[in-house]
């Protein structure tokens, strides 16, 4: 076998070790979407959760969640796993201002093409985060941000996604 088959069958096996890693997360995790094959949308994390997600080939984890929810360093677990981080808290609708999407969409854009995991408590503020951008800075119409929001788990904060995205940014 040579060198560039044996790189093709080495590649074929991870992806398929990672894709059987990620249908396995389910087990762990209350909240689990997966609305594509580089994201992975969840509630809260802990240290096992963190693993888990390192298990299934997640290159960089984004924490929505506000520093008085958490319950432990979520940035040295992801560094022990061998993964990057950022936190980018969003308490609720009052956070979802086009700033904040700013930054989300800067994180987004700097591991694109990285698997990521993106997290708050449930997944609420995640699809919402999602759906602002799509509307206010990819200019999608507003059915199309309101569905990438609720792949993304977009629930609660559908009506409040919805008016902000009625106000041209």
């Amino acid at each position: 076998m040579s060198n560039l088959e044996q790189q093709l069958v080495d590649q074929v096996s991870t992806e398929t070790s990672q894709q059987e890693s990620t249908e396995g997360l389910s087990a762990n995790f209350d909240t689990l979407l997966q609305p594509n094959d580089n994201t992975i949308v969840c509630g809260a994390l802990d240290e096992e959760k963190v693993k888990a997600l390192a298990e299934a080939g997640v290159q960089h984890i984004i924490n929505l969640q506000p520093d008085d929810e958490l319950d432990f360093d979520e940035a040295a677990a992801a560094e022990r796993f061998g993964m990057t981080y950022s936190h980018l808290p969003i308490s609720g609708a009052d956070d979802l201002k086009q700033v904040n999407l700013l930054a989300f969409d800067r994180i987004l854009r700097e591991h694109h093409g990285k698997k990521i995991a993106m997290h708050c408590q449930s997944g609420n503020r995640v699809g919402a985060a999602v759906a602002l951008r799509a509307g206010w800075l990819r200019g999608r119409k507003m059915e199309t941000a309101l569905e990438r929001g609720r792949a993304h788990g977009l629930t609660t904060l559908e009506e409040e996604v919805h008016n902000r995205l009625l106000v041209p940014r």
